[in-house]
Order: C-alpha cells, then sequence, then structure tokens
C-alpha cells in the first residue's frame, strides 16, 4: 500500500523571548497549538492524536511535562507521544506525526514543540557529567567552537564568514515579528566588535536563550482538500544518528548528516539541491555553521560553503536565501529550533511567511542537528504535492 501524502495546514508560533513570564509552559504551548489550529481553521476536535517534543527536562527544572500537558493540547482521550532527540528534536517530533498520517494511523495530528529556558539553566543542563564521553564544561559553544576552527583549517574561509552569516540573519529577524532578537542598526563592525566567546564564536555570532513553542497541523488528502489555505506537502523527510565520539569522525561535516540528507533528497526526486532547492532553513546556533552545512547537505562542495555566504548567494535576495527567518542565531527555544526550521520551510512554500516571504518559493528544505552533531533531523516541502 501507498503512502498517505502529508500536508501542513496550520503552523503556530508564540511569541519568543527572553522569558515569557506572562505564561506557564502549559499556556505557552497552548498559544502555538491555538494559532496553528486557528490557521488550519480546524477545533481540538478535530485533532486525532498530539506528538510532542522538547530537548532535556534540565533545561527547564521540570521533569516529564508532558504529564500535565495534555489537558492543555486538547489531548484528553486521545494518544500524546512525546519524542526526544536533542537539539533536533522539534524536526523529529514533525517528522514521527508526519508519519503517522503517511502510515494513515491517524488523519490528523498536531505536533508542537516547545521550551522555557528561562526556568531553569541550560548551561548548568550541558555541564553534567555523562559516562564515557569528554566534559562539556563551557556549554555547546565551547565543544563546537574547536570544530568551527577545524573548519576554517580544512576551508581556508576568512575570519569574517561567521560575522557575515550572523548581520545577514538579525537582518533577516527584523522582518520576523516572531523573532526572539530584533537588532535595529546591526552592523558588521558591530558584530566583529563583540566579545569572543569561545574563540572563534564571538558574543553576536551565537544564538540567545529563548522561551517559545511552535505547532503545526498535518494531516493527508482528503484535509488538505477541506483546507481553507494552500498546504504545504512532505516530499521527504529523514532521522539519522551517530554516537557523539567515535575514531574518526568528522565533526566538520558528520557522516549521519550527509546521509540523512541523501535519504531526503532521494525521496523527493532531488538530484541538484543547489539548482531544485528553492530556499533553506538550516540549524545554526553559532554562525560558522552557515558554511559548514552548506557542504554536508549539499548545496556546495567540500571546502566552498564560505564562499556561498561571501557571494551574497545565501542573503534574501541571493539565489539560495538561507534562514530567511533569522534562524537559529535569533530565536532558540531549544526544543522548539528545529521544529521552526521546519514551519518556516512549511510557510514559505504556503507564501504566507509575510515580509520574510522568498518570492516563488515552491521547494524548501527545513533541517535540524542536536547533541553533539549527532542527530540530524530533515523535511523538504513543496507546493505541490509530490509524485505519485
Amino acid at each position: 500500500m501507498s503512502k498517505e501524502p502529508v500536508a501542513v495546514v496550520g503552523i503556530g508560533q508564540t511569541r519568543h523571548a527572553a522569558a515569557r513570564r506572562d505564561v506557564s509552559l502549559a499556556g505557552l504551548v497552548r498559544e502555538a497549538a491555538r494559532r496553528a489550529l486557528d490557521d488550519a481553521e480546524l477545533t481540538w476536535a478535530d485533532v486525532d492524536a498530539v506528538v510532542i517534543g522538547k530537548a532535556p527536562d534540565f533545561f527547564e527544572g521540570v521533569m516529564m511535562p508532558e504529564l500535565y500537558l495534555a489537558d492543555a493540547l486538547g489531548a484528553v482521550g486521545k494518544p500524546m507521544t512525546r519524542v526526544h532527540t536533542a537539539g533536533s528534536v522539534g524536526g523529529s517530533t514533525a517528522l514521527v506525526a508526519a508519519d503517522l498520517v503517511a502510515a494513515r494511523v491517524h488523519g490528523t495530528v498536531l505536533t508542537v514543540a516547545f521550551e522555557k529556558q528561562s526556568e531553569s539553566n541550560a548551561m548548568w543542563g550541558l555541564s553534567l557529567p555523562v559516562p564515557f564521553q569528554q566534559p562539556l564544561l563551557a556549554g555547546a559553544g565551547g565543544f563546537f567552537a574547536p570544530h568551527i576552527r577545524a573548519y576554517m583549517r580544512r576551508s581556508g574561509a576568512p575570519g569574517t564568514v561567521g560575522a557575515m552569516v550572523a548581520l545577514k540573519d538579525r537582518r533577516n529577524a527584523l522582518k520576523n515579528p516572531y523573532a526572539h532578537l530584533h537588532e535595529h542598526g546591526i552592523t558588521l563592525e558591530k558584530v566583529l566588535a563583540a566579545p569572543m566567546l569561545w574563540d572563534p564564536v564571538r558574543y553576536s555570532e551565537t544564538c540567545p536563550s529563548s522561551d517559545g513553542a511552535c505547532a503545526m497541523v498535518l494531516t493527508g488528502r482528503a484535509g488538505a482538500a477541506r483546507a481553507p489555505h494552500p498546504p504545504a506537502w512532505v516530499h521527504g523527510g529523514a532521522m539519522r544518528s551517530e554516537p557523539t565520539l567515535f575514531a574518526g569522525k568528522d565533526f566538520v561535516s558528520p557522516r549521519a548528516g550527509r546521509d540523512c540528507a541523501a535519504d531526503v533528497y532521494r525521496q523527493a526526486g532531488v538530484t541538484d539541491p543547489r539548482r531544485e532547492i528553492d530556499a533553506a532553513e538550516i540549524y545554526v546556533p553559532f554562525s560558522w555553521y552557515e558554511p559548514m552545512w552548506l557542504e554536508n547537505l549539499g548545496f556546495a562542495e567540500p571546502g566552498e560553503g564560505w564562499k556561498l555566504t561571501e557571494s551574497g548567494a545565501t542573503g534574501p535576495d541571493g539565489d539560495l536565501p538561507v534562514n530567511m527567518s533569522g534562524g537559529v542565531l535569533s530565536t532558540n527555544p531549544i526544543g522548539a529550533s528545529g521544529m521552526i526550521r521546519f514551519a518556516e520551510a512549511a510557510l514559505q512554500v504556503r507564501g504566507r511567511a509575510g515580509e520574510h516571504q522568498v518570492d516563488g518559493a515552491r521547494r524548501v528544505l527545513g533541517h535540524a542537528y542536536g547533541g553533539g552533531s549527532q542527530f540530524f533531523s530533515m523535511w523538504l516541502v513543496g507546493s505541490a504535492p509530490p509524485a505519485s
């Protein structure tokens, strides 16, 4: 039996901020879910199942919050599943929900990802000792900075590339009303003058700590026919993982990321991603990961990703816009960050991205990664149904 085509018919985000003290955790997720249902012109009763995801519970200090979120998400008496794959969890959560629709297990699924980092300390949460792993004493930036240095040595990229990415994404965020950071008057000089946190990562080249949630309503062919707005169709989706550390691991371009992208492209019939994909929302928590992931995803040859950034190709007016929403560099409720990438990709092909809409976007990639560059989730969405 063939799979059911999967459509995104509703998308909702909260207002993202350093601290959303105006709502509880339940109120935060309901804000996003309500907006997604309103976008789809559906009610809680129309939802058959709920799939939620978030990052480690230490990031909020509330163990298993899903135990009390069923009522807030209209899931009483319905199946509710939680997904966890570190920072990629927002993307993985969406893919689990999509698979339930594709397998015809459920007709309409609400998927929600969230984080309320203000209620705990993610730096402390990331510094807990893990058996047989190197200690992470300086947070995520301390872990990834040496890999960025390795990329710079391997590619010969000039030291200003990270600042160029940060400038682009922060300027893109000014067009996104939901973004956490709105830095008016930001310039390349201001980014380069920012304090160095983890050499070569400056303060302005790293992501914020955000409270926020994102939700989507996924359905099949019949549900899409009733949708009030054009849906986004899932053309391909995949997850891959690998250990945090192993002999020969390539931290600059992890095998799991390459394999995940290749699977998505195979499903979607894409043979030349640089030419056949119109835009991408890529998980870039530290600015240098834009050129690194451009190579990992097949948009550029090894060592050439920084040239796309430097040429302006990844800017809003370039031929491969990246992170039109401002990306993770501008909004980072960790558990939701991956789903925001997926949702923003869907908004683009629906033509509903507002001021940061890419003209003529028909196929857009959503990408997330997590852990020590070990968990990857991606989907490619299009404005037309996938070929049967």
